[in-house]
């Protein structure tokens, strides 16, 4: 009834009753699955084998190891395979990631989303997997790391072992928390998802039809050492007019013409999963903490460590990435593309370094310090993560996040105390200590630490001009506000 019904709808387009139809044409080259999740992994498996790129929907597969399998046969076969995380492709998802790289929201400290409905129930899948994947995708997104640890607890009404509704908390190294409630036993629809910083905070109602996205600028100021919330009008955020299943379809044509990676490829939905069946297994123990699994390791790394270096099972490490001499990466650490690790590093457990981070000779990168990508560690600079160290009194339990963001540089011999963040292309002069948080864009030296002029995004001091600064070497200008500097968009002038 279905074919028919599609035959009489479009009648220009080919239908067929089996799958392997579509696999042994040769003249199909790419095609899409959108079959129950059950079947995922096993069709795109014998798409890739059969030479086709495959746009897979959400989740990838059932389990990790399906997925990394699925991977690695598309690497193989030079293959296009991307996961339909349809957020990704939202407006209001994409504004959302753009405020928050430009520090609109401050330290991003909470998230959670609430996605429920009276609709279709499965019996295929729980809750859990039929709705959780695009809400985890956007925080794994959003946060660039992994969680820690995970619990999730839920409950079967329908259909036994089947759970359908379920809430996952979510442990990440950064700090920040969050949680994602689903359920289709609602009586209401509800797609929300809220995003916490401790200067604003952002709220995606998808099931509002105009104002989607909305921006509090809500602060909590600290009055005789107790915390008061004070509290402001919402800002509505404009957002374009367009379709996110168009976008997602757009991307996967694009993709097949130029042989790009997708925005949601297979790795990317691997590090879903890699969510998933870890809260699927805290399901099923009562909702006891668990810790993600590791990735399988591929057959031969794509990256280079030295034979000196120390390189712990259970650790991840991107492609590209180089690690020299007498180096040491723990268990839990995860590493992005295209880094540097000097010779004689230590990085600790769980920590998470983006991509393009280069850390020089003689660095120790200690649990709760986060790198994101293009960061730049110089020569025998020092991370604290405690901040009244004893040698006989064990304070593992009091240590302090440190967060150095994007482009960020930090010269020779500084030394970072715990507990702050480092903007967004700021720069630490050389044997500076970083006693509090640095601007995005800042260049602080001395000891401890002042604000002694701005740097670009390229690294050169900037010239001041008033309230307008301007890069002499690649002629970008930005604008200072109060104590913060910000981009000029090129085309705007000074």
């Amino acid at each position: 009834m279905i074919l028919e019904g599609v035959r009489t709808l479009y009648p220009d387009v080919t239908v067929v009753r089996e799958s392997g139809a579509v696999l042994e044409d040769p003249e199909i080259e790419a095609c899409a699955i959108a079959t129950p999740a059950a079947h995922h992994a096993v069709l795109a498996r014998q798409a890739l084998e059969a030479g086709k790129d495959v746009l897979v929907e959400k989740p990838l597969a059932l389990t990790v190891r399906e997925g990394e399998g699925l991977v690695e046969l598309a690497e193989k076969g030079g293959r296009i395979l991307m996961v339909g995380h349809l957020l990704e492709y939202h407006p209001a998802i994409e504004k959302l990631r753009e405020l928050a790289a430009r520090g609109e929201l401050g330290k991003i400290q909470y998230v959670y989303s609430n996605r429920l409905n009276l609709g279709r129930i499965r019996t295929e899948e729980n809750a859990l997997w039929s709705f959780a994947p695009h809400d985890i995708h956007v925080f794994l997104r959003l946060l660039g790391e992994l969680p820690v640890e995970v619990t999730c607890q839920g409950g079967s009404y329908l259909s036994h072992q089947v759970a359908d509704v379920t809430m996952s908390a979510l442990t990440f190294a950064s700090g920040v928390r969050g949680h994602v409630f689903v359920s289709w036993l609602h009586p209401y629809k509800e797609q929300k998802l809220v995003v916490v910083g401790d200067r604003k905070m952002l709220v995606f109602d998808d099931t509002h039809p105009l104002d989607k996205l909305q921006l509090y600028p809500h602060r909590v100021d600290w009055i005789e050492r107790v915390p008061v919330a004070v509290k402001a009008e919402a800002e509505s955020v404009p957002l374009p007019d367009v379709e996110p299943l168009a976008q997602e379809c757009r991307h996967f044509l694009e993709c097949l013409a130029t042989r790009h990676r997708p925005r949601t490829d297979g790795a990317s939905g691997v590090a879903v999963l890699r969510v998933l069946e870890a809260c699927q297994r805290s399901l099923e123990q009562g909702g006891i903490p668990v810790r993600p699994v590791a990735l399988s390791a591929p057959s031969a790394p794509r990256y280079f460590a030295d034979p000196t270096a120390t390189i712990d099972a259970g650790c991840e490490i991107g492609e590209g990435t180089r690690i020299w001499h007498y180096s040491h990466i723990m268990e839990g650490a995860r590493i992005g593309r295209g880094c540097s690790i000097g010779q004689n590093v230590f990085v600790a457990r769980d920590v998470v370094i983006g991509d393009n981070v280069k850390i020089q000779n003689n660095v120790s990168v200690y649990e709760g310090v986060v790198l994101e990508d293009d960061v730049f560690c110089g020569p025998s600079m020092v991370f604290t993560n405690v901040l009244n160290p004893r040698s006989h009194i064990s304070r593992k339990h009091e240590f302090r996040q440190t967060l150095v963001r994007r482009g960020a540089s930090i010269g020779a011999n500084a030394t970072i105390i715990c507990g702050h963040t480092l903007g967004r292309y700021a720069f630490v002069g050389a044997g500076a200590v970083v006693t509090g948080d640095v601007p995005d864009y800042a260049l602080v030296v001395g000891v401890p630490a002042r604000i002694a002029g701005w740097m670009c995004e390229c690294g050169v001091r900037l010239t001041v001009d008033g309230s307008m600064m301007s890069c002499e070497a690649c002629g970008r200008h930005y604008a200072k506000q109060g104590d913060r500097l910000e981009p000029v968009p090129v085309g705007t002038g000074s």
